[in-house]
């Protein structure tokens, strides 16, 4: 096994919970400074990052919000940005982003 290998599998085996579709708001601005609002299904939630679906793509490093259970008083926001924007045989994008720890 290479070093790689050893730290592709250490990745996968750090905090990972999968979110079974549950809906997310998420808001970014494109690159016309247009502000945009979605209710997306997230389909992958672990420590560095999410697996969500979109009707759309989102340009990659592009900025995005993503909340968790916005009805709610106590929603909770995480900040990242997108890593890939992957086009699925359905028509729907795979967008996959970092979050960025730093933020609040």
């Amino acid at each position: 096994m290479t070093d790689s290998s050893n730290e592709e599998m250490e990745r996968r085996k750090s905090f990972r919970l999968d979110m079974e579709k549950e809906l997310v708001d998420i808001v970014w601005t494109d690159e016309n400074d247009q502000e945009h609002n979605k209710k997306i299904a997230c389909l992958d939630f672990a420590r560095g990052g999410l697996k969500l679906d979109c009707d759309q793509s989102i340009a990659v490093n592009t900025a995005v919000t993503v909340v968790f259970q916005s009805a709610n008083a106590s929603s909770q926001k995480l900040y990242g940005r997108v890593l890939r924007s992957i086009k699925q045989e359905n028509g729907w994008f795979e967008i996959g982003l970092a979050l960025d720890m730093d933020a609040e």
